[in-house]
């Protein structure tokens, strides 16, 4: 770790507003590439996502992950004081990143119409369950709800069973990503016209973006996409298969000379060489009979067999992996997506954020911070605050 900013967003000043996770990991990925992450949190606790999930020592594992690179500071924005302190510090940002409810920041008098005349330059991103407009703009909005809407949940999970949902808030992540892409473009086109401007970006638009071909398919064609379990609609084989162990293998052997490869690795030279089989269109005909031929293939062997055999064939194959298995994985730690920090005196592992800049890469300078713990520096440095300003604000709750 470092303290040192050299990533290629460094000397850019973000205001992270909001909490629990779209915003944040927003600002986890800007502090990530260099840039000076000012968190705004209650002086009553914080962040709530400080305790969730596992928590030691009075503070959730992932918050030291979230949080890192960033300095906290508390400041009670229900109070006109603290809206005034805020709007001080976002006219010296470059950046602001807010995940409230629409309407919320303009009630605080801190909407990005405010800023338009004192920090032209600004560029503001809003993140929020469906956006800022539309008829479904003032409606809650959590990552389980935009992920139904989003047509994402639809295609998960066995026909005729509840869709699944993937044991991670998928919704927000992605919308935080696409929130850092945006803002990277902003700034980019901020540097031609000397003006920022709103990124708008909505929880279930997020997850739209990854619903590949499914709305010219049912426009063109009127073909709704259907949840196909562990398989994808119209891509033969690639499906997920049980071994004698009871262990896991992803198959991809969708490509014609792939499929022919992995056939014959798995004893079935018959089905490589069925004219009726040698292209995708066939496949997908005959995908319960390739896909059962597989199964029982992958019943008789280990995993490590069936990882071993096919590697060998070059066809592409690969485990289930579960943390233990990740972090034990020789791949993984040459890549170094394992970074350690120092919690109380014990190392942490935290993951690595991507992509990997050869020139100006990522790095995690220090872990989540303590509540509070830049607010004196932040507000005597960049706001000027004095010994007895500092003081009042103490006393009156406001910090």
């Amino acid at each position: 770790m470092t303290d040192v900013n050299i990533g290629p967003l460094a000397g850019i000043r973000v205001l992270e507003l909001g909490q629990l996770l779209a915003g944040p990991f927003t600002g986890s990925i800007l502090g990530y590439f260099g840039a000076e992450v000012i968190k705004i949190e209650s002086p009553d606790g914080g962040d709530p996502i400080r305790g969730w999930r596992e928590v030691q020592d009075g503070t959730s594992l992932w918050w030291y992950s979230l949080g890192r690179n960033k300095k906290s500071v508390t400041i009670d924005l229900k109070t006109e004081q603290g809206c005034k302190l805020a709007k001080k510090l976002i006219d010296t940002a470059d950046v602001v990143v807010e995940n409230f409810r629409p309407g919320v920041m303009e009630k605080w008098g801190l909407g990005p119409e405010q800023f338009k005349a004192t920090n032209p330059k600004l560029v503001y991103a809003r993140i929020s369950g469906f956006g800022q407009t539309g008829p479904y703009s003032k409606k809650p909005g959590y990552a389980s709800v935009t992920e139904g809407m989003s047509g994402f949940r639809y295609v998960n999970g066995f026909e005729g069973e509840a869709p699944v949902r993937p044991n991670l808030s998928l919704g927000d992540t992605i919308a935080g990503i696409h929130t850092a892409l945006g803002i990277a473009m902003a700034l980019l086109e901020c540097n031609k016209s000397g003006t920022g401007q709103v990124v708008d970006v909505a929880l279930y638009e997020a997850m739209f973006n990854l619903m590949e071909g499914v709305v010219p398919e049912y426009d063109g064609a009127g073909i709704i996409r259907q949840p196909s379990g562990s398989t994808v609609t119209g891509i033969v084989p690639t499906n997920t298969f049980k071994c004698a162990d009871g262990k896991f293998v992803v198959i991809g052997g969708n490509g014609d000379s792939i499929y022919k490869r992995l056939m014959i690795a798995a004893g079935y030279p018959e089905m490589a060489a069925d004219p009726a089989m040698t292209d995708n269109a066939g496949r997908v005909i005959h995908e319960k009979e390739i896909d059962s031929a597989l199964a029982a293939w992958c019943a008789s062997i280990t995993a490590t067999e069936v990882l071993d055999t096919l590697e060998e064939v070059r066809v592409p194959v690969g485990p289930i992996y579960n943390v233990e298995d990740m972090m034990n994985d020789e791949h993984f730690q040459a890549r170094g997506l394992f970074e350690e920090v120092e919690i109380n005196g014990k190392p942490l592992k935290i993951p690595a954020i991507i992509p990997r800049l050869e020139k100006t890469p990522g790095s995690t300078r220090w872990p989540g911070p303590k509540l509070g713990s830049h607010t004196d520096e932040v507000l005597r440095d960049i706001l000027g605050l004095d010994d007895a300003a500092m003081k009042g604000l103490s006393e009156d709750g406001i910090i």
